[in-house]
């Protein structure tokens, strides 16, 4: 059986001292699957991207990469995987073109087919024009491309990105996403943690981790399903009161602050919907929107953290 471009962990898991980073993870990542880890800081992310592409060494548990012992292998992995950090790595002293030339040299590209990669590369991450500009200087976004560009230069059959867009402009993170879009397309497994749930929404498959765990993955479609009720959006007078209000009312089964609103989970919307809206009227607290709407990735998330620390489950 082909391993090459699959992801797989049993029980992977991480001390530092007395502070277990990782516990106990499982996995199994098709080839070819964009697969998304969301959380918040301190959940554990950037600690296991590191232990799968064989930068770090688990405490306990295996992983296995392309069919190699990231642990004991950790070399052989080195023509099979990008590795892209969370922050800046890259020259930013020396232009586009060298960082790139710098890549191309580490992985052994030569001959006839460097430059013609190199090229493609450039239009590729849309640097065409900026080959000569010094990394330093560049922005943000152009920043994250030709980090990516260079993890991509030995054409890796698997990328480990930790937070690639983090701190990135809104077109540059599109364009960042119409890059591994490409990619996917061409079979490249994709490894991707992020702070942004519209990100996640792309992915194959998601896996929310909190706390060091794994506590549900799945498709987005599937995670959302996993929400209790249905979901009331309420833009209201004194939120805070309101969310008082609401919080032991019958058949409200959770209350979300978003910003200028509530999102409510209910039993049933179509019964509690006027119900609600009568207490809050009751207690003097303005209305200015009350409708059913769908559960987003952020929504399910914040929902099956606050079980898991109530449950422990």
């Amino acid at each position: 059986m082909n391993e090459t471009g699959r992801i797989q962990a049993e029980n992977l898991t991480k001390r530092f001292r007395q502070v277990q980073a990782v516990r106990g993870i499982n996995l199994d990542i098709a080839p070819g699957e964009i697969y998304g880890l969301i959380g918040p800081d301190g959940a554990g992310k950037t600690t296991t991207i590191r232990m799968l592409a064989g930068v770090m060494k688990p405490t306990a548990g295996i992983a296995r990469v392309s069919g190699f012992d990231t642990s004991k292998q950790a070399e052989n992995l080195r023509a099979q995987v990008g590795y892209m950090a969370q922050r800046f790595s890259l020259y930013g002293d020396l232009s586009v073109r060298e960082n790139m030339e710098f890549y191309a040299d580490i992985f052994g590209v030569r001959g006839a087919e460097r430059e013609p990669r190199l090229q493609r590369l450039l239009r590729f991450a849309r640097l065409e024009t900026f080959q000569e500009r010094d990394a330093g200087v560049l922005s943000g976004g152009m920043k994250k491309k030709l980090g990516l560009a260079c993890a991509l230069i030995h054409r890796p059959k698997i990328l480990f990105l930790d937070e690639p867009t983090n701190g990135v402009d809104p077109i540059s993170r599109r364009e960042f996403w119409d890059i591994l879009s490409d990619l996917h397309i061409e079979g490249v497994t994709i490894f991707i943690s992020t702070a942004y749930m519209d990100e996640a929404e792309r992915c194959s498959r998601v896996g929310l981790m909190y706390q060091g765990a794994i506590i549900r993955q799945g498709t987005p479609s599937e995670l959302r399903q996993l929400v209790r009720g249905e979901l009331l959006a309420i833009i209201a007078d004194d939120l805070a009161r309101a969310e008082t209000l609401l919080v032991p009312l019958p058949g409200v089964l959770e209350v979300q602050a978003y910003g200028d609103r509530l999102h409510v989970f209910v039993d049933t919307a179509t019964q509690r919907t006027p119900e609600i809206e009568h207490a809050l009227r009751a207690a003097g607290i303005g209305i200015t929107q009350i409708r059913a709407t769908t559960p987003h990735l952020q929504e399910t998330f914040i929902s099956l953290v606050t079980h898991q620390t109530a449950t422990g489950n």
